[in-house]
């Protein structure tokens, strides 16, 4: 596989760590996790379980190894020293300057292992004003302006539907790290990732910084292409209470609905940009789509050339066969569920192993690898 005979030493905690990590075990790596001595890992104690453990413990620390290290502890360094120097990625998510002060630091690693590829995520990074503030995922988003984007139907903002600061900063640091291990694998050098959830979000924003960059203003969500403002990238309720979305706002798309549904004549306001222009389409689609029932429409939109799809729950989600004919969901012995991976190569798939250690697995200074 891609990265057998890797070695990843896991530090961090929650979700952008664990999730860079476990991509990588999908594919090869051998990573163990370092948990707090005590209750571990946060993730085993935070949502439901089955099978003894959480599903989010389950689902971010499968086919990973785990030993519970106190680095504040002769033994624990003594340990943690043993597994660095054998170490090919170290992965940290404490805040900025903990490291140092339980003198694990990149510079101190480096001393014993020059090539190790030492990934520190943070929420505002190793430097800056915002350095020691604590955050987490929501604070991160907000701050980047983000929040203030995901602007509901009554013009006040809504709790995001996703880790996204996490998310795009865990695929970043996985990006990073992969691009170091490349490098060094030339010259032999290791080097520090300094990752920021808050530069991750940020990086992500070029389909939304038109009024910010040409104009110097805030941005009017409703009024915008990618939030309401255009008839045809947009969510509508159905007659059930239920929801759709149209989600391609070319004009094509709009040709072909408006020619089905008899109504060509309202095309051109689908040509304008997004924003009040296009207020009487919008007002048309959303007469329409009161007519029916959410399925009804799925099956009217069956074999029609537009961006559509159903508003559904996540259960729904995972239910359908196309989820599983991707390979994104999987079970163990004892049928409980976990997600697959979504890194897909043809000669070399992943591998997911769907068991997640045990808290007591390894622990202290006896642990080897």
């Amino acid at each position: 596989m891609k990265l057998d005979g890797v070695k990843v030493l896991d530090l961090s905690l929650f979700l952008p760590g664990p999730m860079l990590t476990l991509m990588m075990a999908d594919h090869g790596a051998d990573v163990i996790k370092v948990e707090p001595v005590g209750e571990g890992e946060p993730s085993r104690h935070i949502g439901l379980s089955t099978g003894g453990q959480t599903v989010w413990f389950r689902n971010t620390h499968r086919g990973k190894r785990s030993v519970q290290l106190d680095l504040k502890s002769a033994e624990g360094q003594a340990a943690f020293w043993a597994l660095a120097a054998e170490a090919d990625v170290l992965v940290e998510a404490f805040r900025p300057g903990v490291v140092d002060r339980l003198g694990v630091s990149y510079e101190a690693v480096k001393a014993v292992n020059p090539g190790i590829v030492y990934c520190s995520i943070s929420a505002f990074g190793q430097e800056g004003p915002y350095r020691d503030r604590p955050a987490h995922d929501l604070a991160v988003e907000a701050l980047a302006g983000l929040v203030a984007l995901n602007e509901g139907q009554d013009g006040k903002p809504a709790m995001p539907g996703l880790m996204a600061a996490d998310a795009l900063a865990s695929l970043t640091a996985l990006s990073g790290v992969l691009m170091a291990l490349l490098r060094r694998e030339k010259t032999g050098r290791g080097d520090h990732l300094d990752v920021a959830m808050l530069d991750s979000l940020m990086a992500w924003t070029p389909n939304a910084t038109g009024p910010v960059f040409a104009e110097g203003r805030a941005n009017v969500p409703k009024a915008e292409r990618s939030w309401g403002g255009a008839a045809m990238f947009n969510l509508y309720e159905c007659a059930d209470g239920k929801w759709i979305v149209l989600g391609g706002s070319e004009v094509k798309f709009a040709a072909n609905l408006l020619e089905a549904l008899g109504r060509s004549d309202l095309l051109d306001y689908a040509r304008l940009p997004p924003g009040p222009g296009q207020e009487p389409l919008r007002a048309f689609f959303r007469e329409t789509f009161r007519t029916r029932t959410q399925g009804e429409w799925e099956a009217w939109f069956e074999g029609r050339d537009v961006c559509f799809a159903p508003v559904r729950s996540l259960k729904d989600a995972f239910d359908d066969p196309a989820v599983a004919a991707r390979r994104m969901i999987s079970r163990d012995a004892e049928g409980n569920a976990v997600v697959g991976t979504p890194i897909q190569f043809r000669e070399e798939p992943g591998r997911v192993e769907p068991k997640a250690p045990g808290l007591d697995e390894h622990r202290g200074e006896g642990w080897r690898t």
